[in-house]
């Protein structure tokens, strides 16, 4: 029994440094809060419309666009990631494969690009 424990003494060690460390950042965020904030810093940004507004108010479609683009090419992206690893072994069939994924995504780019999907009015 107590080689067993010894085998699992570095993760019980690893989970109780877990729960510490995330009680003392909650804990330390409750100390450190600022309780007045500034205007400026609870004011719209980056989207484009006040945060704490109707929820059914009108806002233009642009935004849908813009963030579905930056999923879209943001994931075709991260396919590169685990090809790039795995380059050695995939052999002349896996580099030609990417090269047409990165050919038809180029020309989605240039196309959305043409298109005037990327330019903000």
């Amino acid at each position: 029994m107590s080689e067993l424990l010894r085998e699992y003494l570095p993760i019980l060690i690893f989970i109780g440094l877990a729960i510490a460390l995330g009680l003392v950042l909650l804990l330390a965020a409750v100390v450190v809060a600022v309780r007045n904030p500034d205007p400026e810093k609870i004011s719209a940004y980056e989207c484009g419309f006040n945060a704490f507004d109707d929820a059914r108010m009108k806002f233009d479609v642009r935004f849908y666009l813009v963030s579905i683009l930056f999923i879209i090419f943001d994931l075709e992206v991260a396919f590169l990631f685990p090809w790039a690893v795995a380059f050695q072994h995939v052999g002349a069939f896996g580099l030609w494969s990417m090269m047409v994924f990165l050919a038809v995504l180029t020309i989605g780019f240039a196309y959305e690009w043409k298109k005037g999907a990327l330019e903000w009015e």
